[in-house]
């Protein structure tokens, strides 16, 4: 299941590799495990992130980025498309980068538990958003119900896991995921 675009980094660059623009999640993404809010001059933050993380130093012909890169114990998918625009802009973007969450491994995992504890459709989906790191009220927004019908599918799964928290729940799903 991909990811809410919400949850996508977004960087525009030009063509020497300087920050157009960038949205909020690229910020939060680029700066953990410090807060956002920390950064007193995103912009040049970001800048600097792109060349120290994102870029393929190994490649040496021209700029190339990553296929992928870690930030905290989260692994991201990096994906890069180069842009042709008109003249029209005073700034000529060269590159998009979006930053992506890859939680394949824990999408695998998640459908052998659905199975294993025989947890329904929204059940599932209420772990989904649970294991991208979403609150009560961030999932409640994107299932469109409300945090406490969210209170209560956690609570069915933990009762059904045999856990006692949210992170029980994660534990489950990380206990059984083949070891790589």
């Amino acid at each position: 299941m991909p990811l809410a675009p919400s949850n996508s980094g977004f960087l525009l660059l030009d063509a020497g590799l300087h920050l157009i623009a960038a949205n909020d999640p690229a910020l939060q993404i680029l700066c953990f495990p410090s807060g956002a809010d920390r950064i007193k001059q995103p912009k040049v933050f970001l800048a600097d992130r792109v060349r120290t993380t994102l870029l393929d130093h190994k490649n040496r012909d021209g700029p190339a980025f990553v296929k992928e890169f870690r930030s905290g114990k989260r692994r991201y998918i990096c994906k890069n498309f180069r842009v042709d625009c008109n003249e029209h802009y005073p700034v000529q973007p060269a590159f998009a980068v979006l930053l992506e969450r890859d939680a394949s491994s824990s999408y695998s995992a998640l459908a052998e538990i659905s199975e294993q504890f025989d947890l329904t459709q929204r059940e599932r989906e209420t772990v989904e958003f649970l294991l991208q790191g979403l609150t009560s009220k961030e999932i409640a927004t994107r299932m469109q119900i409300s945090p406490n019908t969210v209170k209560a599918f956690l609570r069915l799964v933990m009762v059904k896991m045999k856990v006692s928290t949210r992170s029980g729940i994660a534990g489950k799903l990380a206990g059984s995921r083949p070891n790589a």
